[in-house]
């Protein structure tokens, strides 16, 4: 702890500068283009063989018809090793939120429980373990 304080007695000005733009950088990246909720659904092949373009747009026609604006809805490959289709939640509130074997009416779910009222749907998360 000691070492901590004298460290931190000669960090110049110019130090702490810089240490302060680095870490409002990496706050920034949580911030997706002024959302504060990023919707993400994987869409490598497998999950689009288990339906998960069917997925994609119906959560983008449920987000539209919902008026949520600080939602960023994208896709990418595959996501967690887990049954697909997978659709991935991250806010500031709730951190990363998992759903696995996503249908259509999940995703109007997931819509209306989880990103309109808040609540995650437990029957459909899934936890997923980090390397």
């Amino acid at each position: 702890r000691q070492k901590r304080s004298t460290l931190m007695s000669i960090l110049s000005l110019d130090d702490l500068r810089a240490i302060r733009n680095r870490e409002e950088k990496e706050l920034k990246k949580r911030d997706i283009h002024g959302r504060s909720v990023h919707v993400v659904v994987g869409m490598g092949t497998s999950g689009i063989s288990a339906g998960a373009k069917v997925v994609l747009n119906t959560l983008a026609d449920e987000i539209e018809a919902a008026g949520l604006d600080k939602v960023i809805l994208t896709q990418t490959g595959s996501l967690a090793p887990v049954a697909e289709p997978v659709v991935e939640i991250f806010s500031k509130e709730t951190g990363l939120v998992v759903y696995g074997d996503v249908s259509k009416a999940d995703a109007v779910r997931i819509v209306k429980e989880h990103l309109v009222a808040g609540k995650i749907l437990e029957d459909k998360r899934v936890e997923v373990k980090e390397d």
